[in-house]
């Protein structure tokens, strides 16, 4: 039986090529991501001039999402999701290319350019998700949106693991090779892309036109949605850009160890989506998101106590599970506050902010680790989460019988 011929059994429908197609396409992509996180610190920490600069190229790359995300919805309105998912693993290709050129002659300047092109990249990847949604009907979407996150679990296993095996290919150039097998993953995923069908979102009954940007926006649903995303990512990124570098470079941590923490880490933060609508049903936005918030302040507190492998390695599955209740809770909220009309540009702030906080929060990262230790930058995320809590907890919007809305979201 296809992979298709699976999904379609599952009830996805007509739906289910397209769904199959960006599930696999995802696996290859998130690849990118992935390495840029394992790799990008310990890698600047090498090339860059000054010790607290070496997320710098993780901060560019999050930050070119950022920028990225807004023309890349924009774009993919006018020349639809496939011609735009193309053009962004293009630029995927290119930046592998510049990545293993960068690593081999030691600038650390092109590195950072390479990892700001796997930004771009990521802004229109990330939209993976909405071209799923779009691809079924409304009942189906949060199903469908699961079966594409599982392609981000394979990339969990094979990105780390391709870093190690690739590490030392080319003499001379450690980690050249790693790049060059990251342009081939985004080949084989433009190779995937070209096979999608168009889609073509239904809008729902009683919603009328899209309306003023500064209204929509306004809405204290999506700008909860948007809160609680904004600190999910940027709380996780600024650990987890933190990590490679004080597990590898400050404790002396092998590389293998630090794939081994990164690669849990990412397989937690995916594996839980397959049951997170059915619990957001179960028991509502507002305890899924405060069960998130928890997780994460369980991270905060294991982080502190010892510096050793399983206290990084339970620190950041606890730091994974946290960030995918939030962002499945947030994602799942800002569904239920537009109308179909309003789709990309809601999409698009959404993206900028969330990416926005996430490229801050890993800049912050490197120059705080340097400066004031593993320990107090965890320390320094507590009356974030907390702040957070209070919202989430006293929201009137989660007050509200949302559940039947956000069990089955719309596109």
């Amino acid at each position: 039986m296809t992979g298709t011929s699976i999904l379609r059994w599952l009830g996805l429908g007509d739906g289910a090529r397209n769904v199959t197609l960006l599930t696999l396409a995802q696996a290859f992509s998130a690849s990118g991501s992935i390495l840029m996180t394992l790799l990008a610190g310990i890698i600047g920490s090498r090339l860059a001039p000054h010790p607290g600069w070496a997320t710098l190229g993780v901060t560019v790359g999050i930050l070119m999402l950022a920028l990225t995300s807004l023309p890349a919805a924009l774009l993919m309105q006018r020349v639809g999701r496939r011609a735009g998912f193309v053009a962004g693993a293009l630029v995927g290709v290119a930046a592998g290319l510049l990545a293993a050129y960068a690593v081999t002659i030691a600038s650390f300047t092109l590195f950072c350019a390479a990892m700001g092109m796997v930004g771009v990249t990521m802004a229109f990847a990330a939209q993976y998700r909405f071209a799923a949604a779009e691809s079924v009907e409304a009942p189906l979407v949060s199903r469908a949106v699961s079966f594409v996150m599982i392609g981000t679990l394979a990339a969990a296993v094979v990105g780390p693991q391709a870093a190690v095996w690739t590490r030392t290919l080319l003499p001379g150039a450690e980690y050249a090779a790693t790049y060059l097998a990251l342009s081939v993953f985004y080949l084989c995923a433009i190779g995937l892309l070209l096979m999608l069908k168009p889609t073509h979102v239904r809008e729902r009954p009683g919603e009328g036109s899209a309306r003023p940007l500064a209204q929509v926006i306004a809405q204290p649903a999506l700008l909860l949605a948007m809160l609680v995303a904004a600190v999910g990512w940027g709380v996780m990124s600024f650990i987890m850009t933190a990590t490679p570098i004080s597990m590898h470079v400050l404790d002396g941590h092998s590389v293998e160890a630090t794939a081994w923490v990164i690669q849990s880490h990412v397989i937690a933060m995916y594996l839980p989506s397959l049951a997170s609508g059915w619990l957001i049903a179960r028991l509502g936005l507002r305890t899924v998101m405060t069960v998130g918030l928890v997780c994460m302040f369980a991270c905060l507190v294991v982080a502190v106590m010892e510096r050793h492998v399983m206290h990084y390695w339970w620190a950041l599955v606890l730091l994974g599970v946290g960030w995918n209740f939030l962002f499945v809770g947030g994602t799942t909220l800002l569904a239920t506050s537009h109308r179909s009309a309003e789709r990309f540009r809601v999409q698009a702030v959404n993206e900028f902010v969330v990416f926005g906080t996430t490229a801050l929060a890993s800049l912050l990262a490197g120059v705080l680790l340097q400066s004031l230790g593993w320990e107090t930058i965890n320390l320094l995320m507590l009356p974030l989460l907390a702040l957070t809590l209070v919202f989430v907890l006293r929201s009137a919007v989660l007050r509200r019988s949302v559940v039947a809305d956000a069990a089955q979201p719309g596109p």
